[in-house]
C-alpha cells in the first residue's frame, strides 16, 4: 500500500492498473495487453476475471493484444488491423475458415517407416508420429482412408494455431 506504483514490477503494475480501471464499474473496458508481465497462472486468472466481469456487468471489453491466448479466451469477435487497414472483422471461429484451407493430422502408426505422402503434405516425423497437412475439404475423406488402409494407433485432427492464421491474414495484405 505504501509503495509507489512506479516502483512495482510490471506484473504488479498490471494487476494494480486493472483494479484501478474497475473501481467505477465501467460499461466499456479498454484493455491493452492486460496479461503482459504476468506468469502463466496469473494470466489465466486475469482472463477468467475479465470474462466474468464481462458476463456479470454486461460490459463491452475492447482488447488489444498480441497474445493469442488472451484473444482466444476472451474474444468472440475479432478485428485484425494492419497499418490502419481492417483486414478482418468477424467471429473468431470464422477467421480460420476464411484464411486457412488446411488442417493438421497427427498420426501414430505401428509401422514407423510407412510413406504417408499420398495422404497429404508431411510436415514432420517425430517420436513415431507423423504430422500431415491436408485440405480442410478433404479431412474427413483422408482420415477415413488412413484408418482403413493403415494400422493407426492414434490420430488427431487440429485446426492450425491461431498465430499461423493471423500470419496468413497479414500475408494477404502484403503487396505482390
Amino acid at each position: 500500500m505504501n509503495k509507489p506504483i512506479r516502483n512495482l514490477s510490471l506484473g504488479e503494475r498490471m494487476k494494480t492498473e486493472m483494479a484501478g480501471s474497475l473501481l467505477h464499474l465501467p460499461k466499456v473496458l479498454f484493455l491493452d495487453e492486460p496479461t503482459i508481465g504476468l506468469d502463466v497462472t496469473m494470466q489465466k486468472r486475469i482472463r477468467s476475471f475479465v470474462g466474468e466481469y464481462n458476463r456479470r456487468h454486461e460490459a463491452t471489453v475492447l482488447l488489444t493484444s498480441h497474445y493469442m491466448a488472451d484473444v482466444q479466451a476472451l474474444c468472440k469477435r475479432v478485428i485484425v488491423i494492419h497499418h490502419g487497414k481492417i483486414l478482418f472483422d468477424g467471429p473468431l471461429a470464422r477467421l480460420g475458415d476464411q484464411f486457412d484451407a488446411y488442417k493438421t493430422l497427427t498420426v501414430e502408426l505401428e509401422d514407423l517407416s510407412a510413406d504417408l505422402s499420398r495422404y497429404g503434405d508431411v510436415l514432420e516425423r517425430e517420436d513415431g508420429r507423423v504430422k500431415l497437412r491436408v485440405p480442410k475439404a478433404e479431412t474427413a475423406r483422408i482420415t477415413a482412408l488412413l484408418l482403413a488402409e493403415r494400422d493407426v494407433a492414434d490420430l488427431t485432427v487440429e485446426d492450425p494455431p491461431i498465430e499461423d492464421v493471423i500470419e496468413l491474414v497479414f500475408a494477404q495484405d502484403r503487396p505482390e
